[in-house]
């Protein structure tokens, strides 16, 4: 009899631990071998799993296997379609107006890690920009640079004229200051924009040349131009997060923040670098590296442009809150 109860009390054990396991979903709009899948998803799922003995898992649907379009990847979070997705302020710029600053040409220092910069300003001047979610990752990419299609920029004045897709309203002040015609438009569109020559080319970050295979339908890169950075977010649903149990929040407030933020955008980096390596290995590209007389010309032509953004959106407080490192 004893023995008896002693089972049963094993088997309620193993069924209680088994009810408690919980799976989250996190909706992924690009392929599964993008950067974000290794240095975001799979990290935060391995630590989770091993900080939980496997009760607390997160599985990535890659592709939009939850929904197309990367432009509602936030509205996903809020609205409990996935518990965890990630995705550009950029598609929705007048949502996170003072997440942009750090976007923005010459806003932050080249050394300042942008990760560093929206969490120093989160707690004070963004997070009423996320509302109904908790953010797991802030981060920015690598520099952005100009991806071209049949045009070798070394001048603003080469742009005259141009269609250039950019991810937001800070990058298409940037072009039109340098004299472009800006087109927003995810990132996902843009190999078949480039291929058919819907636009002429791209302000964004050279991992695209690999994560979206851009290097396909380019052959021209311009470098060194200040052009600003693409920012990035990793949200959570609120109520989720809330009804964790302790111990699950605990292994989640563990690996999250600054830990998850750095990896996600030192890979952002390292891709960007394996990139275009990439592209200067193949003798069909032009590889423009600009001199520092050339990088000044561009600068000056998009100087007035980070201080009338910040104006405008009344953000001084938070560049200042990004920079004071």
């Amino acid at each position: 009899m004893n023995m008896k109860i002693a089972l049963l009390g094993s088997a309620l054990v193993l069924s209680a631990g088994a009810a408690q396991a919980l799976e989250l979903k996190f909706a992924n709009f690009t392929p599964p071998f993008h950067t974000v899948n290794a240095s975001v998803i799979e990290r935060l799922g391995a630590e989770l799993s091993a900080a939980t003995n496997g009760d607390l898992t997160v599985r990535g649907y890659h592709g939009g296997e939850l929904g197309a379009g990367p432009v509602e990847q936030y509205v996903r979070a809020f609205q409990n379609v996935a518990e965890i997705t990630w995705g550009l302020p950029g598609y929705t710029s007048s949502q996170f107006e003072q997440t942009m600053i750090a976007e923005l040409p010459g806003a932050l220092p080249a050394d300042l890690p942008g990760y560093e910069a929206l969490w120093a300003a989160y707690e004070d001047h963004l997070a009423g920009e996320f509302p109904g979610t908790v953010p797991l990752a802030l981060w920015t990419s690598e520099p952005n640079i100009l991806i071209m299609r049949s045009a070798e920029i070394r001048s603003p004045a080469d742009l005259a004229g141009l269609d250039i897709r950019v991810a937001g309203a800070t990058a298409a002040d940037a072009a039109i200051a340098l004299g472009a015609t800006p087109a927003q438009m995810p990132i996902s569109q843009v190999y078949q924009a480039l291929e058919t020559g819907e636009i002429d080319g791209v302000i964004t970050g050279a991992s695209t040349l690999s994560d979206f295979r851009l290097d396909e339908v380019a052959d021209s890169f311009t470098l060194g131009a200040p052009l600003g950075r693409n920012s990035f977010f990793v949200v959570m649903n609120e109520g989720v997060y809330n009804g964790l149990s302790d111990d699950h929040r605990a292994a989640l407030d563990a690996a999250i923040g600054v830990p998850l933020s750095r990896s996600a955008e030192e890979a952002w980096i390292a891709a960007g670098e394996a990139a275009i390596a990439t592209a200067r290995a193949d003798a069909a590209n032009v590889v423009i590296d600009l001199t520092p007389e050339e990088i000044a010309v561009f600068a000056d032509a998009v100087a007035g442009v980070t201080q009338a953004y910040v104006d405008t959106v009344g953000g001084a407080a938070t560049l200042a809150a990004m920079t004071a490192n």
